[in-house]
């Protein structure tokens, strides 16, 4: 299933950014732009290196670039120069929102910070996206997107060559969370400026993000610091102290990965009722009446002999048959894919219909929160070529005619 031609819902329609990004901070705005914003991608005169980075490229460009930078226009100015200068404040003067993804203060360092931006549209917000924030110690400290999970806790070194320590794979968080974040407050700060007629300055800082996403088990950490007498774990475990978040349930057993008879899938009874519905619908009521657990959150944490029974059992199907039982019998069990093979999950196909490669130049997932009753939104154009919607911009957005346009270019305000 792919999406075709179906773009969604514009819900913000009418909406325009104006981003001056340098690579992956550039996502905070990627939302807008599948949700139909007008998001214009100001870029220096060298562009923004983002189509080299990372992998794989495609038809000489990035998958991060075609990813991140899809849906929006792209224009080259020189902030350097006046011209440039005053071209940029045409444009936040007809935008509601100016994206800056890069070092803290890269707009304010070209005379292009806040206080100016408000001089020539009092109600514009201005959402500033860095790796650690405007403020702290390592303000000014280089980084990229591991970074950030690596301060947060949230990715840990493996043995690699020779025990070197080496990066696993994992899911990067706060190159992810922090534009989500960030989409989120962008929209709450134009909503207020719609009704207020002032604008607002936000930030966050993309370490911040991978921090918050992980909450769980910094606040678990945080909670156990008090007394055991104020502080426990739950009723299922005699309230002994678990670690906090997943760790605490490695050694779980209605709640745990089981070998299928091709694969894996993740069994989760953690509640009686649905360990009753399994026991019962396997023909092992036995299991039930000599383990029933406490209603809520019960693991059977550490019960190898319960593992091992389940092992048996689960390995006699296969994954989709599972998942067909779960269905049938009301009992909690998941399919267990991985990236590679994720696409072909019959849900995967009925939720995330592809953005297809002949208009996006790589199949890409589309938006996944969606209007009842409409396909996900999904970006209108491609990811652009530096500098590609330059002339479109300055003609329909300022309303600048040949004559001006070429004054600029000869000024060097649009770059080379």
């Amino acid at each position: 299933m792919t999406q075709g031609d179906a773009l969604g819902p514009r819900l913000l329609e009418g909406l325009r950014v104006v981003e001056c990004s340098m690579l992956g901070p550039g996502a905070v705005s990627t939302p807008l732009a599948d949700l139909g914003a007008d998001v214009i991608k100001v870029e220096p005169p060298r562009g923004d290196y983002i189509r080299s980075m990372s992998w794989p490229i495609v038809e000489g460009e990035s998958l991060l670039h075609l990813h991140v930078s899809r849906g929006k226009r792209s224009i080259v100015l020189d902030l350097r120069t006046d011209g440039g200068r005053e071209t940029f404040l045409a444009l936040v003067e007809k935008a509601a929102v100016v994206v800056e993804a890069m070092r803290p203060g890269g707009l304010e360092r070209r005379g292009l910070g806040y206080e100016r931006l408000r001089q020539v549209n009092p109600a514009v917000v201005l959402f500033s996206i860095s790796g650690y924030g405007m403020t702290g110690p390592y303000r000014d400290l280089p980084s990229h997107g591991i970074a950030y999970d690596a301060w947060a806790g949230t990715v840990a070194p493996v043995p690699g060559p020779e025990g070197l320590p080496s990066i696993p794979d994992h899911t990067s968080i706060g190159i992810n969370a922090g534009p989500l974040f960030g989409t989120a407050a962008i929209l709450a700060g134009v909503l207020r400026a719609r009704t207020t007629g002032a604008g607002c300055h936000l930030e966050v800082a993309q370490s911040d993000a991978a921090a918050a996403f992980d909450w769980l088990r910094s606040e678990g950490h945080r909670a156990y610091e008090r007394p055991p007498e104020e502080v426990t774990g739950n009723p299922a475990d005699g309230y002994e102290r678990r670690p906090p978040g997943t760790a605490g349930m490695a050694d779980g057993v209605r709640y745990q990965f089981y070998g299928s008879k091709d694969g894996h899938i993740l069994f989760m009874a953690s509640e009686r009722a649905f360990w009753r519905n399994f026991c019962a619908a396997v023909g092992r009521e036995d299991l039930f009446e000599g383990r029933p657990g406490t209603e809520l959150a019960d693991h059977a944490r550490g019960d190898l002999e319960l593992r091992r029974e389940l092992s048996a059992i689960f390995a006699r199907r296969t994954s989709a048959e599972w998942v067909e039982f779960g269905l049938a019998y009301d009992v909690p069990i998941g399919p267990v894919n991985t990236p590679a093979d994720v696409g072909s999950d019959p849900q995967f196909a009925d939720r995330l219909p592809w953005g297809t490669a002949d208009r996006l130049r790589a199949d890409q997932l589309p938006f996944p929160v969606r209007v009842v009753g409409e396909p996900p939104p999904i970006a209108a154009r491609p990811a652009p070529s530096a500098g590609e919607h330059g002339e479109e911009i300055l003609r329909e957005v300022l309303g600048y005619d040949e004559t001006r346009i070429e004054r600029l270019r000869a000024a060097g305000a649009l770059g080379g």
